[in-house]
């Protein structure tokens, strides 16, 4: 039996299951200064798929409105020198590799 593998958009290495991570988080969509700055459609429609290690460490490191306001792609996510750092790290360990992250905040 195989499974189908999927590549995380951050660390990208395979996982058999990703995550979706709304890169303006869900509590933040009403807000108004989210509404001035994006659509509905792209509030609701920008996801990335993330491996469960990467999402859990995103919210570990980040606020949602640091999410919503300085961290909304993958690009600005990598520049994070927490979420960098460990992403470099993620990249060199054996796959299938559970790590458990704590928030820092």
């Amino acid at each position: 039996m195989t499974s189908e593998m999927n590549v995380c958009e951050m660390c990208k290495r395979e996982a058999l299951r990703l995550t979706k991570h709304h890169l303006i988080p869900r509590t933040r969509h009403k807000n108004k200064k989210n509404k001035r700055n994006f659509s509905r459609q792209e509030v609701k429609e920008r996801l990335a798929m993330l491996c469960r290690n990467c999402h859990s460490a995103i919210h570990a490191f980040l606020s949602n409105k640091e999410l919503e306001y300085e961290y909304n792609t993958i690009e600005k996510l990598l520049q994070h020198p927490e979420v960098s750092k460990f992403v470099s790290w993620l990249q060199k360990q054996p796959a299938g590799v559970r790590v458990r992250t704590f928030k820092s905040k």
